[in-house]
């Protein structure tokens, strides 16, 4: 499973360095500034959980014996659910997505518990 968190954090990386770069040379002249800086938080929270998911994935590697699939499942969750609803509510105004954004940070926070929980197990 490590592997997979691994892979999920170096192209959830990629992902987002690609929609930041997007974001300030292709959205910019598009979208209000008030969306764009939603389109950048949610590049930037994307950036941070993928680096959270290569974290997961190597503590799985050190310490095989803890408990971490569980963080990285969250860290996912979150970034699809908080993320792309931010990019969906920001390049595309659907709306419809703005409930779904705090569960995704329910997630994130989530997964950063189960983190610390992990290691201190």
């Amino acid at each position: 499973m490590d592997r997979v968190f691994f892979a999920a954090g170096c192209l959830s990386g990629l992902l987002a360095v690609a929609a930041g770069a997007f974001g300030a040379h292709g959205l910019r002249a598009r979208l209000d500034p008030a969306l764009l800086e939603v389109w950048k938080t949610a590049a930037n929270y994307q950036l941070i959980h993928a680096l959270a998911l290569v974290a997961v994935a190597w503590a799985a590697q050190r310490f095989p014996q803890g408990t971490w699939q569980p963080a990285g499942w969250c860290f996912l969750a979150g970034t699809l659910l908080f993320c792309g609803s931010l990019y969906g509510l920001s390049a595309l105004g659907w709306r419809f997505l703005g409930p779904i954004t705090p569960l995704g940070g329910l997630a994130f926070l989530a997964g950063w518990a189960l983190l610390a929980w992990a290691a201190i197990k």
